[in-house]
């Protein structure tokens, strides 16, 4: 899949394509509806599939201070894109003076002047250009004087997660911020996953048994509740169970929140400094502070059992 940051990334030879445009945060399954849609018109056309999607979000620049709360970060959006068969990806950076383009000047600019539009594939909700003023049924005006025609696909599949509410990026962030993952997954088709350098923490754990690996989140990461979780920690390839410790460690009078994996029946790891990924299967139990040292020791030796449990059984099935 080729990536491009910018207009001026694209190849001056590029011609026509079928583009879909959004956020795309977490690729969810709703997401994956559209983008999947847009590659197979791509095929039935016999041109290149194309996302366009910004950075930083829209409404960081637009309301600053608001910047919600991430699914996934642009790179790793890039690796679900591509697997689901997109043949490009075009981040535009969203500046004051981008945001300022009206719905037609914005499918001048980017859709007809670069990435020559055949087929433009989108949500119902779609929006665009200044104030969001363009819509499904500007994009297909637009479509008619322009030479490119416009699908809407219905992105809003539903399930048991958030009570039968429709899939969202906005219901994920909700249900990953009351620790409910499991739902979470379910809106994903995957589990919800955080990544970062590991660092140096405390190392209480390390003293108490149960080595951790603090990891040093990105910036406006979606990151679950307090409490403790299964799910896997990944490094340098090799994906090992785990269970994650969310929270500020009440225990010791903790204040900052951190995310610690301890990867269950792992000795010697050494993974300071390296670049890890944490997904989050199953929620476990809430964060508290222990009567005694042992009975917090107790705690984590049952966290660490089920933990093990929920992941093999996960694996097995």
């Amino acid at each position: 899949m080729q990536r491009w940051r910018g207009l001026a990334d694209i190849p001056q030879d590029w011609g026509r394509s079928v583009v879909t445009i959004g956020s795309y945060d977490g690729v969810h399954r709703g997401h994956q509806l559209i983008i999947g849609r847009a590659v197979e018109k791509a095929r039935e056309l016999g041109v290149p599939s194309v996302v366009v999607t910004f950075d930083p979000h829209p409404s960081e620049v637009v309301r600053p201070g608001s910047h919600p709360p991430l699914l996934a970060p642009h790179h790793r959006r890039a690796e679900l894109m591509a697997g689901l068969g997109v043949d490009a990806l075009l981040i535009l950076p969203f500046t004051l003076e981008f945001s300022k383009l009206s719905p037609a000047d914005f499918i001048v600019k980017v859709l007809v002047d670069k990435l020559h539009a055949r087929a433009v594939i989108e949500g119902p909700n779609f929006r665009f250009g200044h104030k969001a003023a363009g819509n499904v049924a500007v994009l297909s005006d637009l479509g008619a004087t322009y030479d490119y025609e416009v699908e809407v696909v219905d992105l809003y599949v539903s399930g048991s997660a958030g009570g039968g509410e429709p899939f969202s990026s906005t219901l994920t962030r909700r249900l990953v911020a009351e620790g409910d993952v499991e739902g979470a997954a379910e809106i994903l088709g995957r589990p919800h996953r955080v990544e970062g350098v590991v660092v140096r923490g405390a190392q209480r754990g390390r003293e108490l048994g149960f080595p951790t690996a603090n990891v040093e989140t990105l910036p406006h990461t979606a990151v679950p509740a307090d409490g403790v979780y299964a799910g896997w920690l990944t490094a340098g390839g090799e994906r090992m169970p785990a269970a994650i410790s969310v929270g500020t460690n009440p225990q010791f009078e903790g204040v900052d929140r951190t995310v610690e994996a301890y990867a269950i029946d792992r000795v010697g790891l050494d993974l300071y400094g390296l670049h890890v990924t944490v997904d989050f299967l199953s929620y476990v139990r809430g964060m508290r502070k222990f009567e005694s040292i042992d009975a917090l020791l107790e705690a984590m030796a049952d966290d660490v059992k089920r933990a093990r449990a929920l992941t093999e059984s996960y694996d097995a099935s």
